[in-house]
């Protein structure tokens, strides 16, 4: 029974429990609230990530071999079940414990998670999918798979994403001078895919990425959410 290590703890992140229990507790705290008028809560039971691949070529998406993903703070369960039903697709292949390891999209989000549902640890669980390089098409037929679980309230979803990255070594310097200074072209270019991500239409990003060629990483798992945000 595989337990993935926390591999970048250490290094990206602290691996001492107490120091990184502290931080996260700090940075919470000092997040904005937004306040609505909720009258009830219900704690999500399982947590899909989805996070791009930045280390191994892949043409669709991938699950973990794993049973678990240890974080500092305590493991985090993954789904089997919801596991066996989408190997059932047939649209999903395996990644090895290495592959697993080396990849960082989507450990960066695990401490955040099991802070945030410290006082639930023991009745949810997570199912971290790997995106590949995927067509406007493929997205559309992840998009389909994953939406009887977005249409599940008890189901949370989380995608992992930078922004812009601006420079030689990534093969991008796209600059708008009417805009200002390259850091003022950088957020509003940043800004723009943003507006289209809460268009929520598939189409709009796409155009958006075809026009500015933005080196947005989680591209193609954020095309997979608005595929399946399309369908309601």
């Amino acid at each position: 029974m595989a337990v993935r290590r926390a591999s970048h703890s250490g290094s990206w992140y602290s691996d001492s429990a107490k120091e990184l229990n502290k931080q996260l507790g700090t940075w919470l705290n000092n997040a904005d609230l937004s306040h609505g008028p909720a009258r009830a809560i219900i704690a999500p039971r399982r947590v899909f990530i989805l996070g791009p691949s930045h280390h191994v070529r892949l043409g669709g998406c991938a699950l973990s071999t794993a049973v678990k993903y240890h974080t500092p703070l305590y493991d985090l369960r993954i789904d089997t079940q919801v596991y066996s039903d989408l190997e059932a697709s047939n649209l999903f292949e395996w990644m090895n414990i290495s592959v697993d390891e080396d990849e960082h999209s989507i450990e960066m989000h695990l401490p955040y998670i099991a802070k945030i549902m410290e006082d639930y640890k023991d009745s949810f669980t997570i199912v971290p999918v790997l995106v590949g390089s995927l067509s406007a098409e493929k997205e559309a037929v992840y998009g389909r798979v994953f939406s009887r679980y977005l249409a599940d309230p008890q189901n949370l979803f989380i995608i992992s994403s930078d922004f812009c990255h601006w420079g030689h070594r990534f093969r991008y310097t796209f600059y708008e001078r009417s805009w200002g200074e390259i850091h003022q072209s950088v957020q509003t270019l940043d800004r723009m895919g943003m507006d289209a991500i809460e268009s929520l239409d598939p189409a709009a990003f796409t155009d958006y990425l075809k026009k500015y060629g933005n080196t947005i990483c989680g591209r193609h798992p954020i095309g997979v959410l608005l595929q399946v945000s399309s369908i309601f």
